[in-house]
């Protein structure tokens, strides 16, 4: 539920691992944008918002860097409810007067998910967020209200404008097959959840069952709150490329996903730049087998893991 941070050979990269796009072991070509089920684009990377918003001294520079992040083409955000009222506040701020170039993300606690409880939490969300339309809403994570209250609460907010789509947070492969069992659950636009080198568990089902369904994935904590950042082998590779291992780390994740999205927090503009700077980073075969060897691939089907 945080974002933190910092296969195929990628021809045409060089020695610092920029370069152009090359082949991908999915088959999927990498853009910049995703297109999501709706029609809606969103950037690829984007900004998380997780214990943002909470310390006034930090006011300013939090602020900074999440409109730094808009300049460099961060433009999807994501917060939520559970985040606390001040990283709302604080991402309705950073998007006052562009708000035409922002996809915004909120999320719904599953305490509140029940069809009038969805529709009561969005508009005291659109409220703290200084905003008349949630791009994107999500259920945080499954809860005790029925699916189906949930998806109908999502629904009539679509329905009067108040969201432009909506998905779901922390949904396992036996969630997605109850939401697809509901009349509506094929409006779904994507399910966030957690991706990294470290918990490579979707990989092995959950994720194909996404592509095949044509709902995209959206990965947080892509650097696994700094535990990855120790490893011995990632860190050989980031001083080769000239890079860091969070930089290296987030790389990884977004070449994993060229058909995703990955939420990343950063507190200060010199964050947000080096996040950014992640997405001309190239691997070539060798690397990638490198890290295949470290952080192995999933062989099993694992119950999928939340932070």
């Amino acid at each position: 539920m945080s974002q933190d941070a910092p296969g195929a050979d990628q021809t045409g990269a060089d020695s610092t691992g920029a370069g152009p796009t090359g082949a991908d072991p999915t088959g999927i070509t990498s853009t910049a944008t995703v297109t999501l089920p709706n029609g809606s684009a969103s950037a690829r990377l984007g900004q998380g918002t997780w214990m943002l918003g909470q310390d006034a001294a930090r006011h300013d520079t939090e602020l900074e860097a999440l409109q730094r992040g808009l300049d460099l083409g961060l433009t999807m955000i994501d917060t939520a409810e559970m985040y606390g009222e001040g990283s709302e506040l604080l991402v309705g701020e950073a998007i006052r007067g562009r708000r035409d170039e922002v996809l915004v993300v909120d999320k719904v606690l599953p305490s509140h998910a029940s069809r009038q409880g969805v529709v009561d939490a969005c508009r005291a969300s659109l409220k703290r967020l200084g905003v008349e339309r949630i791009d994107l809403y999500l259920l945080h994570w499954r809860g005790g209200h029925p699916l189906a209250e949930t998806v109908a609460g999502f629904e009539e907010l679509a329905q009067q404008g108040d969201i432009g789509g909506w998905g779901v947070s922390n949904f396992d492969t036996e969630d997605l097959h109850e939401l697809a069992t509901l009349s509506a659950g094929a409006h779904v636009q994507v399910n966030q959840v957690l991706y990294n080198l470290a918990r490579r568990g979707p990989e092995f089902d959950l994720l194909p069952q996404q592509r095949a369904a044509g709902v995209p994935l959206m990965a947080y904590s892509p650097v696994d709150h700094g535990e990855l950042l120790d490893d011995t082998t990632l860190d050989e590779i980031a001083e080769t490329k000239g890079v860091t291992p969070a930089q290296l780390a987030l790389a990884w994740v977004l070449h994993q996903l060229p058909d995703g999205l990955v939420a990343v927090k950063a507190s200060t503009p010199e964050h947000v730049a080096e996040n950014a700077a992640s997405r001309d980073i190239r691997f070539t075969a060798g690397e990638l087998n490198a890290l295949d060897g470290a952080f192995p691939a999933p062989t099993r089907r694992t119950p999928l893991e939340m932070l």
